[in-house]
């Protein structure tokens, strides 16, 4: 015969979920695409906490696309190749031999890891790049960046037959031009504005390594307009990385995307704070000026 106690951690768990059934009912059918961060992706246990939220919000009914990046595996590659590195504006300067190094590590290593720790947690998962089904068509963004592209074209229906399947996407940022033999590197920030305003995404999760936006005070902001966020760069408030961050979120929320969140993907479990709580767990950008946290 087991017996066990009642401790209060026990009715703590059981509060929690029970305040989290509104929110798991408003987005319930939802699309959200979550950007992870190579510096958010940690080690081993930090990425099967990342895909064991993610199979939970496949199991609520959201439907999760995940979009990931992968910087300090490819600049580990680069090193070990003997081939540098640079960046112009926080992008990559890309030439011929770094794209493909790029496609290598993010499309084989990264891709595929992520894939494997939402499977080992029960989900399904379908590991794609940009350049599957033309789902990203690109073009050069910048002469000074090489092979960097900006995406023009964007194709979706694949991400739309694998959620109707049940099966959660993980796109690697690497897209081709509109001459079929070109390999392009893309941001993945952009790559997830992108996705996420082709698909008109509910919610743009982007994880990073800060908590959110900052006030000049340096208190995070939890909720901001597209006006506000204008008038924060204008200041000399929102600067140096976080504005090309920002202006994703402004041109994801002009695509179509509901709302765009910046929050730490270091931080346990941030999407579940962000998606099923009152408070969220980031800054929430959107177009709306409506209460941040509403139900509807």
């Amino acid at each position: 015969m087991k017996t066990r106690t009642m401790n209060q951690d026990f009715h703590t768990t059981a509060r929690t979920l029970s305040e989290a059934l509104p929110y798991m009912q408003r987005y319930s059918g939802a699309v959200v695409v979550v950007k992870f961060g190579g510096n958010a992706m940690g080690d081993a246990d930090a990425m099967a906490e990342f895909a064991r939220d993610i199979v939970l919000m496949r199991q609520v009914g959201i439907n999760p696309v995940v979009v990931h990046g992968g910087g300090p595996m490819i600049n580990e590659m680069l090193d070990k190749l003997g081939i540098k590195s640079e960046f112009v504006r926080g992008k990559r300067v890309t030439d011929q031999a770094t794209v493909e190094v790029v496609e290598m590590v993010l499309t084989g290593l990264v891709n595929k890891r992520i894939v494997q720790a939402i499977m080992d947690e029960g989900g399904r998962a379908v590991g794609l790049s940009g350049k599957d089904d033309d789902l990203m068509v690109c073009e050069a963004d910048d002469p000074d960046l090489g092979w960097v592209g900006r995406p023009i074209e964007m194709n979706v229906q694949v991400l739309r037959d694998l959620m109707s399947a049940g099966i959660i996407p993980v796109i690697a940022p690497v897209a081709t031009g509109m001459d079929p033999v070109e390999t392009y590197n893309v941001n993945g920030d952009t790559a997830a504005g992108a996705i996420a305003g082709a698909l008109r995404a509910d919610r743009l999760l982007l994880l990073t390594n800060v908590p959110g936006v900052k006030d000049g005070s340096g208190q995070v902001v939890t909720a901001l307009t597209p006006d506000e966020v204008r008038a924060m760069i204008d200041d000399g408030t929102i600067a140096g990385g976080m504005i090309p961050k920002v202006e994703t979120c402004l041109d994801a929320l002009d695509r179509g995307v509901r709302g765009v969140v910046i929050l730490d993907g270091t931080v346990p479990n941030a999407c579940l704070l962000e998606l099923f709580t009152e408070h969220g767990a980031g800054s929430l950008i959107r177009a709306k000026d409506l209460p941040p946290r509403e139900l509807r």
